[in-house]
């Protein structure tokens, strides 16, 4: 009897142990989400406010991480953790615009976490061609890659970025007010080239962002500030590595309000499920290859069952006053 006791007191020791290190366990149970910022500017390089004072309103507004991205600068972000991370309920990582151009078309595009190296522009006569030589310069650095605004200047087209390989995600809505999200001129929208990115086969994730510069102006239209949008990760724990890896393999959507309450992608089927607001009410379209909408829903949860041919599926929930969230593209027989 007094073997077993000393056997029961060491288990409850050893827990006691884990949970002081900071052990967490591990598994679907505990995963959760994180909303998150991936493009934000500070006064280290043309942003109106100090990395202090944007880090502080991303914290307040209640966002568990956001990436620093200042042009062609790393802002350290050691002493900005010590300070608003020590609870392990924020996290900020480091991160740079690497801001280049080509034939007088801006090309720039995000590293988010990694080691902290600088990335310097390694341009190229035709924007293709700075895309990719800029993408193969930023994978040593480690982290993600991520490309852009791809209209700003309507300087990527369809063509460009299905020619690029190695980017890991590409920015679908930019809360930037210059950066023509939406189609215009014959000219495509974000979201019908990252279709155009898909349908070619590439596996790349479509992300939300503020493109944050100005805080001090937040009356003004023409002010690119921040809360516009976001992303919303699924996660384990609020680590560098958990988010960063659950980006990497598309466990994460991108929103401008709309929020889910889950995300089931299975080997026959693509499941929605809206956290639904007051009166608002949300549509729910299934998208497939070359951008066609495969079947609409208005009920949550909303779900999609694989037939063949669609080449890729994702979710676009659309709500009544104009929000919107996207889901990242599944492969029919791909679980995740």
């Amino acid at each position: 009897m007094r073997a077993w006791s000393i056997f029961i007191l060491f288990v409850l020791l050893t827990v006691a142990a884990g949970a002081s290190a900071g052990q967490q366990p591990t598994g679907p149970d505990t995963l959760r989400w994180f909303k998150g910022n991936t493009h934000t500017h500070t006064l280290n390089s043309d942003g109106d406010s100090t990395p202090e004072d944007v880090v502080r309103w991303y914290r307040e507004q209640r966002y568990h991480f956001l990436v620093l991205t200042d042009h062609n600068f790393v802002t350290p972000v050691d002493g900005l953790n010590a300070l608003y991370a020590a609870d392990a309920r924020f996290l900020v990582l480091p991160g740079e615009e690497v801001t280049d151009q080509a034939a007088k078309k801006p090309v720039h595009l995000n590293v988010l976490g990694g080691s902290g190296m600088l990335v310097q522009p390694q341009g190229g006569e035709t924007p293709a061609e700075a895309l990719q030589r800029n993408i193969d310069a930023m994978l040593p650095a480690g982290g993600l890659v991520q490309i852009n605004h791809p209209n700003f200047g309507w300087a990527l087209s369809a063509a460009d970025l299905q020619s690029a390989r190695g980017a890991h995600l590409v920015e679908i809505f930019n809360g930037h007010p210059q950066v023509n999200n939406l189609s215009g001129g014959g000219l495509p929208g974000a979201e019908e080239l990252w279709d155009a990115m898909l349908t070619g086969g590439q596996t790349i994730y479509g992300v939300a962002s503020d493109d944050m510069h100005e805080l001090k102006r937040p009356w003004s239209k023409q002010a690119a500030g921040p809360g516009h949008g976001w992303v919303m990760v699924r996660a384990a724990r609020l680590t560098t590595e958990a988010i960063l890896g659950a980006m990497a393999r598309g466990d994460f959507y991108a929103t401008t309000g709309v929020e889910l309450t889950d995300l089931q992608a299975a080997t026959d089927s693509l499941t929605v499920t809206i956290k639904e607001q007051g009166s608002t009410k949300y549509t729910v379209q299934f998208i497939g290859k070359g951008g066609h909408v495969l079947e609409e829903a208005a009920s949550s949860p909303a779900r999609y069952v694989f037939k063949g041919g669609e080449g890729y599926v994702r979710a676009k929930v659309v709500d009544s006053n104009g929000l919107v969230a996207w889901t990242q593209p599944v492969r029919p027989g791909a679980a995740r």
